[in-house]
């Protein structure tokens, strides 16, 4: 019997057909990101029970973008018993951006990316090769979703 503690994780997803995906444990350190394109909404729809599986101890996920197909992987983690919440991208942005940064949605995506960066720089997570803006919208997701559990200062 392994009596090991867990750690719980958040899941952050920058959902579209080309969705970004980041894992953060409860003490707000970015684990791992990603790009994934799915191609079609079907395969979109497909990979929510998939991306939910792969993360351990999976306690939360953010969603942000269109509540339409946010529907099928709140559904999944809510019958879980995860903790959900479908946002907008003004709802992180608003928080984690400064006003002239928001100005446009390419001046959010860069400062995002900017951001993104930074977070990674003091995670445990590898340094990028390149960085999807997807991803980099993730990241910033997960660190605002890590803030609202309490799993960061």
């Amino acid at each position: 019997m392994d009596d090991a503690p867990t750690t719980r994780r958040l899941l952050a997803v920058d959902l579209g057909l080309r969705t970004g995906l980041a894992v953060f444990n409860e003490h707000g350190e970015l684990e791992r990101y990603r790009s994934q394109n799915y191609g079609t909404v079907a395969r979109l729809r497909r990979g929510a029970a998939t991306e939910l599986r792969s993360v351990p101890d999976l306690a939360a996920v953010f969603v942000e973008g269109d509540t339409g197909l946010a529907r099928r992987w709140t559904a999944l983690a809510q019958k879980w018993g995860l903790k959900t919440r479908t946002i907008q991208a003004h709802t992180w942005r608003d928080a984690l951006l400064a006003e002239r940064d928001r100005r446009s949605g390419a001046d959010a995506k860069a400062a995002a990316d900017v951001l993104a960066r930074e977070i990674i720089a003091r995670s445990p997570a590898p340094a990028p090769t390149s960085l999807r803006h997807d991803a980099a919208e993730a990241i910033c997701i997960g660190w605002w979703a890590a803030g609202e559990l309490g799993w960061r200062d």
